[in-house]
């Protein structure tokens, strides 16, 4: 099942910068951001294999930065091959690495181990890069397909991951 997140205060860390550029995983995120709203994850026929919720969460941190002076694009993922960050081919890695080259600061929204292909890309750049989520556990949910398309995530638990119920003293 997919990772599920906590939002991160990236306007704070942004302070000071003029532009940054969003850098969205499209599955993990996504289902974090549908199931938090009570909304789809996608509905094929209206948006196809875009998720609504998840477009409007971006659009709105895009907003809140603007807010606060800083200019926003979001680096793109067309192929449903590219909605998983951490698997991206070294083609889309160095089209990023050119892009981020444009912009003060480059927001993750994903895992570590998408911040972790975002690190690498941006080896040779001068861009901060910041984690707009943290994982908060692994989500343990039912799939439902619901007339007229809609895919949605239903009984959802957020299931800690070992290594954090470790630090918290839940496991020995």
């Amino acid at each position: 099942m997919p990772i599920h997140f906590n939002d991160r205060d990236v306007v704070s860390k942004v302070a000071g910068l003029s532009s940054a550029l969003i850098v969205p995983c499209y599955m993990c995120p996504a289902v974090t951001v549908s199931v938090r709203e009570k909304k789809p994850f996608i509905q094929l026929f209206k948006s196809f294999l875009k998720s609504a919720p998840y477009e409007e969460y971006i659009t709105t941190l895009q907003a809140r930065l603007q807010e606060n002076g800083v200019k926003t694009k979001v680096f793109k993922s067309a192929p449903s091959h590219e909605w998983f960050m951490c698997m991206w081919t070294s083609g889309k890695r160095k089209k990023l690495q050119k892009y981020a080259e444009q912009y003060d600061a480059v927001i993750v929204l994903g895992c570590d181990s998408a911040t972790e292909t975002v690190r690498e890309a941006l080896k040779s750049t001068d861009c901060k890069l910041i984690e707009g989520m943290e994982v908060a556990g692994i989500m343990n949910a039912q799939i439902r397909f619901h007339l007229p398309g809609n895919v949605s995530f239903e009984n959802c638990k957020i299931v800690p991951i070992s290594q954090l119920r470790q630090k918290e003293g839940e496991l020995e």
